[in-house]
């Protein structure tokens, strides 16, 4: 059995879901429904938006910007716009942004092969599976070494997720996730510019064309994960683990890892210690102007994706811890209005930036510790305090998750930010929270 044929046979056999799967993709899916919409108007949707121009008006899958297209063509478009803004959920079974692949690709299957509502969400958990499964034998090493898992993992996932969903068989599953590891690409090098947005929309494009091509009968290697010059030799890294021949934990990814719902539209790198600095600041009493210095460790990883000291933009801003402390010491929250060109000038934020400095873990903590390395924060005052902070997980983790209200508001804030009325924004609200049951044939609700 090699590693696609185990993944792929429990793809196509899974049938017995718990109402805590189905109630945590339900979330998953909802919050990705509100960052779909907040970024239907940012630069990176216009662009693919024009880029595909052509292709618009010529099929049944609602796209975000109000058009309707072809499957491919309108997960690429949706994609992109759920990961514009960053404020995308993040899947730490696979360090992936999965929901930004995942729902864009299986809202455009479900409408374009009429699939309802309860066969989309399973299939959103079985592309979970198979992601957490993928990433099992590759991260940190391959996350590390400066693929974005999103666009590599994700696209495999996805096909898996893709390929049940339009009904192929375990072979065909199979077939899907081959196809697709040969379209899986994206370099961390592009995180703070419009092509990390891309990426996503380029993964659920891929996951869907890789599907197809599984269904008229294209093929490949089904060991080309762990084959001498594939996935894992290629992609891997410096340590990468490989793959166990154990079927995974009897719970799903989806219970295990859970999804972590974005509190902050940034990378989420940056949340755990934005998190900190909000906390210590209420329970210590303390103003920008108090701070001497904060030092934040983080890993290899995070340090790497925060490549923008100063960011000149909103979308290095997105990927700056600097910019993000100096936003949690100036105010009570981030909003995505912090987030744009004319709020990065603010003189205000950039005399802040140089009090924080980042550190990272040694390098051998990285590669022998088991789990995720936690981010610590040390905030010293001028009158001499030193406030520390330890900090395993954000707000938004399976382990401090959103409040109902909480999953309403983000969502209503999504959408108020791309135009809509508040009243436009609770409808849409009422009718996204329970994907399980959505008639799929319809979706122009998400073309608003």
């Amino acid at each position: 059995m090699t590693v696609i044929k185990t993944i792929a046979d429990w793809c196509a056999d899974a049938t017995s879901f718990s109402p805590t799967a189905i109630e945590l993709a339900e979330h998953g899916f909802s919050d990705t429904i509100g960052c779909i919409i907040a970024g239907r108007k940012d630069r990176a949707t216009l662009a693919a938006t024009s880029a595909f121009e052509m292709r618009l008006g010529h099929g049944t899958c609602a796209v975000v910007t109000g058009a309707r297209s072809d499957p491919a063509t309108a997960a690429l478009i949706n994609g992109v716009a759920a990961h514009a803004l960053d404020f995308d959920d993040n899947f730490h079974g696979a360090t992936t942004h999965a929901s930004a692949v995942l729902v864009p690709a299986l809202l455009a299957t479900a409408q374009a092969s009429g699939r309802d509502g309860r066969q989309m969400i399973e299939a959103y958990i079985v592309g979970l599976e198979a992601q957490a499964w993928v990433s099992s034998g590759m991260n940190p090493s391959h996350y590390t070494a400066g693929w974005h898992a999103t666009s590599t993992i994700g696209c495999i996932g996805t096909a898996a997720a893709v390929a049940r969903l339009m009904g192929l068989d375990r072979d065909g599953i199979a077939q899907a996730m081959s196809v697709a590891v040969s379209m899986s690409a994206g370099i961390k090098g592009q995180f703070g510019t419009p092509v990390k947005p891309l990426h996503s929309g380029l993964a659920a494009r891929n996951a869907i064309e890789a599907a197809q091509l599984s269904a008229a009968g294209m093929a490949g290697r089904l060991d080309v994960l762990e084959s001498r010059q594939g996935f894992l030799a290629l992609y891997g890294g410096e340590y990468p683990k490989g793959w166990s021949q154990e079927r995974p934990p009897h719970t799903l990814a989806i219970e295990r890892f859970g999804l972590t719902a974005k509190r902050h539209p940034c990378c989420g790198a940056t949340h755990r210690a934005i998190d900190a600095v909000l906390d210590l600041k209420r329970e210590n009493g303390f103003r920008a102007g108090d701070v001497a210095s904060i030092n934040v460790t983080v890993t290899e990883a995070h340090a790497r994706n925060l490549a923008y000291s100063r960011p000149n933009d909103e979308m290095q801003a997105r990927f700056s811890m600097q910019y993000a402390l100096a936003l949690a010491l100036s105010q009570d929250s981030l909003r995505l209005s912090d987030f744009t060109s004319a709020a990065v000038r603010r003189d205000d934020l950039r005399t802040l930036l140089p009090l924080t400095e980042l550190s990272t873990y040694d390098r051998t903590a990285e590669r022998t510790t088991t789990g995720r390395l936690p981010h610590r924060v040390i905030v010293t005052l001028k009158d001499g305090r030193r406030l520390d902070e330890v900090r395993q997980a954000a707000k938004g983790d399976l382990s401090h998750p959103f409040t109902a209200d909480e999953r309403r508001v983000k969502f209503i804030d999504c959408a108020c930010f791309s135009g809509l009325s508040v009243a436009e924004a609770e409808g849409l609200f009422a009718r996204s929270s329970s994907p399980n049951t959505l008639d799929t044939r319809n979706l122009a609700d998400f073309s608003l």
